[in-house]
Order: C-alpha cells, then structure tokens, then sequence
C-alpha cells in the first residue's frame, strides 16, 4: 500500500517511515521540509494522490495553549478533507493516552480535540494512544526547571521507547481501520519525578528533582492514575532502565 505519514521527518515519522517501508509498504514521509503544509494545504493533493493509509504523527511547533489548539484543529481538517477529495480509506493519528482525563492542559486538551474531529469524519480511523517517551525525559525536565530545580508531580506514568512507539502505529497503520482507540505504553509503572530523576542521574546531570504535588504536567496537575493506559493496552517490551544502559 501507499500509506502517507504526516510529520515523516520526525522522531515517530521518520522511524515509521522505516518500519512501514521493511514491511514492504510505499511509506512517503510529508512534512514542510518536504512540501506538504497541513496549515496552508500545500502539497497535499499531490503527495495523496493514489494513497491508501494516512498516518498523523505531525507535532504543534508551539505549546502555547491558544496556538496547539489551533495547529491540531486546522491541521487535521485541513488533512481530512484532503483525504475525503483523494478517497483516503483509512486516517491513523497518534495521541496521548489520558488526554480526555487531564482537560485543564492545553496539549492534552488540543490532542482531545483532533480526537474528535477524526472520530466525527466519515473516514474509517485508527487513533494510537501512546504514554510518555523515554526520548522526552529531558525536554520535561527543562520545562519543569527552577534554577537548579526540577519540580514534577509524583502522577505514574507509563514511558515507552519511540522505537516501540512506532511499531505499534506501524502495526495499526498496516491493518484494518479500528474506528476505535489503541492504547500502547511500556511495561512498567514510574512515577512522573522518578523517570526524570533516574533519566537525568543517567546524563549525570547535576539538577535536583523535587517531588511537588501541586507541579505542573502538560499545564495541568494530573491525578495520580491519570496519565495511565486502560487494562487492555498493548505494553511494549522494553524498559526504562535497559533504554538508558543502551545510550551509554
């Protein structure tokens, strides 16, 4: 099949474009540097054309709360009606899992939001709700800075590898279409400061990490089981502690 990733160029993207392509799949990675714009609608028809599977792993270029809300909305009504015109039989996105629970953060709200705008399309979809990547331990650590402070909820978290991320999307995108929500998450339960302390140990990194209650996460305070995937996600296989060995 042809199946068009959006974002393609991206840490998902770019490895899904890898995967899809040993599994013997046209895999076309689209993104502005390669002359597809979901904003604008450039590029789109062309790069559609004769596809059967699109995947949406494109990321908000800001977090701000008013802009992520914006990109994810206009970005995928711009793709499904690009997707309607070229006859696109299968619309896969990838989520977070939990968005639906934490509604006072602006990412996660955002990503509910693309949520149901693919779920109210006439395109048979697939959403893969993935948890935390292990690769963005330390982007949440710098968010969370304060001087030589790293101030984060205790909420558990469920963190996964990208290479196991993309996996599961490959998995789903080469399938038939779900209509319904995949969760995927990795195979231990951390809490949310742990991760970053054990993340930041391993880069010996000298910043302390304070456990904080009232600390935000995606703009928000998640409960503590908030951020957790359902009983029937699929858990990946490798863990946090043998990721961080494998870097070196």
């Amino acid at each position: 099949m042809k199946i068009v990733i959006i974002g393609g160029t991206g840490l998902i993207g770019s490895k899904l474009v890898t995967k899809l392509t040993e599994l013997g799949h046209e895999a076309v990675p689209a993104s502005p540097a390669t002359g597809v714009n979901t904003i604008t609608g450039e590029g789109l028809a062309d790069v559609l054309t004769n596809a059967a599977v699109v995947v949406d792993v494109s990321d908000s270029p800001s977090f701000d709360d008013a802009a992520v809300l914006e990109f994810f909305q206009t970005s995928t009504r711009t793709l499904l009606a690009a997707e309607t015109a070229a006859g696109v039989g299968h619309h896969v996105a990838l989520s977070v899992v939990g968005n639906e629970r934490v509604p006072d953060g602006g990412y996660l709200r955002a990503k509910a939001a693309q949520e149901k705008l693919i779920t109210g399309s006439t395109i048979p979809y697939s959403i893969v709700r993935a948890t935390q990547f292990f690769e963005f331990v330390g982007s949440i650590a710098r968010t969370a800075t304060d001087g030589d402070t790293v101030r984060l909820p205790g909420a558990l978290v469920q963190p996964m590898a990208a290479d196991d991320v993309a996996a599961a999307v490959a998995r789903v995108a080469a399938g038939a279409p779900r209509n319904a929500i995949v969760e995927v998450a990795g195979p231990e339960e951390i809490p949310l400061d742990e991760f970053v302390r054990r993340g930041l140990s391993a880069r010996q990194d000298p910043r302390r990490v304070q456990r904080d209650p009232h600390a935000r996460y995606f703009g928000a305070v998640p409960g503590e089981r908030a951020l957790l995937p359902g009983d029937d996600a699929q858990l990946s296989q490798t863990r946090f502690g043998d990721w961080l060995a494998a870097q070196g």
